[in-house]
């Protein structure tokens, strides 16, 4: 009997460890998370995209979110039932010789997702 107590002793302080272990990660995890997630914040306040109001509740968001268990981006493929859909605003036809090289590459970019838009239509009335 005495080497079945040992056995269970020893199961149960090993489960003990392994949770003390996980939670010790899962903590260490929240505050890498915490950090990233400031110096993102802090470089879109710094970049003017948003005020120091705005970031610290994003912070705040985003530490409650892994705290739930939740996707940071909230793509949940449990959720998802089609391809999220990207909207894209034509700001008028410009003359591409007084255009950047940047306007250029974005412009190329909005005509390969229009031709692409275009055949998922077409592909989804095939089916």
């Amino acid at each position: 009997m005495a080497g079945f107590e040992d056995i269970a002793k020893k199961a149960f302080y090993m489960g003990v460890g392994f949770a003390s272990y996980a939670q010790e990660k899962a903590n260490d995890t929240l505050k890498d998370l915490r950090v990233q997630a400031q110096k993102l914040a802090e470089e879109m306040a710094e970049r003017g995209e948003m005020s120091a109001e705005e970031a610290r509740k994003f912070v705040d968001e985003m530490v409650e979110q892994a705290q739930q268990g939740k996707v940071a981006d909230g793509n949940n493929k449990s959720d998802q039932k089609e391809p999220r859909r990207i909207e894209i605003v034509d700001e008028g036809e410009e003359q591409s010789e007084n255009m950047s090289e940047e306007d250029l590459r974005q412009q190329k970019l909005r005509q390969q997702v229009k031709s692409l838009q275009e055949e998922l239509r077409r592909l989804r009335k095939e089916t």
